[in-house]
């Protein structure tokens, strides 16, 4: 298998080599990222300036390529310019933060993983739900089960399964595996109104995730459960259900 690896917390991220060490074995990787963090970018693409690129050592004795964009330009660019080969699989991450509910929108990582199913390639974007003291090893675990699995039992190309690992001290804490869907959960944003030396207002952005109640069969409420969330997202936005009523509104 050709394997490409991306994500948006930066090439020199600890989570880009943890899933390089994952499918090493599995296949041929490429690895083509930011160059430095890009979390909560969306989909965004750099049209406004040139991209430079450079090698730089992931995990021993293996380089990828960092690149001067967003997640979404790097496996643009990686399928037109740097990959040998169409590849068979992108998986994007291992992010440090959650990427349930309606952080999905603004996810760099999944994003990354939604430009790879747009030109019909299947994807996994993968997130372990802490930004403190990860433990890396249900999250490692689980992208190289979904990766044999794929091995065996292809997926769809127009498909991404956004998978979010909980992040417990011991893994015999992780309950198991569910298929769920995409919840509603959001944050709820503070801005730090703030005075730089020059008398100029500025704003610092913090916020706190919203407590929601939501069945288990959603990804946020799987997750504060000890489940591995694996939800399949797919790009059509159109809300069919409403199709009648605008067209009678216009």
């Amino acid at each position: 298998m050709n394997i490409l690896l991306v994500n948006d917390d930066g090439i020199q991220a600890p989570g880009i080599r943890e899933l390089y060490l994952a499918v090493k074995d599995l296949g041929d990787i490429t690895i083509v990222a930011p160059d430095g963090e890009r979390s909560a970018i969306g989909h965004g693409i750099t049209l406004d300036k040139p991209m430079p690129v450079r090698t730089v050592t992931v995990s021993e004795h293996k380089t990828g390529l960092a690149v001067d964009g967003t997640p979404a330009d790097c496996v643009k660019l990686a399928l037109s310019e740097i990959c040998p080969v169409k590849p068979d699989l992108v998986i994007s991450g291992i992010n440090l933060g959650s990427n349930t509910g309606l952080n999905v929108i603004y996810s760099g990582t999944v994003s990354g993983a939604a430009e790879a199913a747009f030109n019909h390639i299947p994807s996994f974007a993968v997130s372990l739900t802490t930004y403190n003291a990860p433990n890396w090893s249900p999250a490692r675990r689980i992208t190289r089960t979904l990766v044999e699995k794929f091995i065996k039992h292809p997926l769809s190309g127009r498909q991404v399964l956004n998978v979010n690992v909980p992040n417990v001290k011991e893994d015999s804490l992780i309950r198991g595996v569910l298929a769920t869907e995409q919840g509603m959960a959001q944050w709820k944003e503070n801005f730090d109104k703030r005075i730089d030396p020059k008398g100029r207002t500025y704003y610092w952005m913090d916020g706190r995730k919203l407590e929601m109640e939501e069945p288990e069969t959603k990804d946020d409420t799987a997750v504060k459960n000890n489940y591995i969330s694996i939800t399949p997202l797919q790009f059509d936005l159109t809300a069919y259900n409403r199709l009648d009523e605008i067209k009678n509104w216009i």
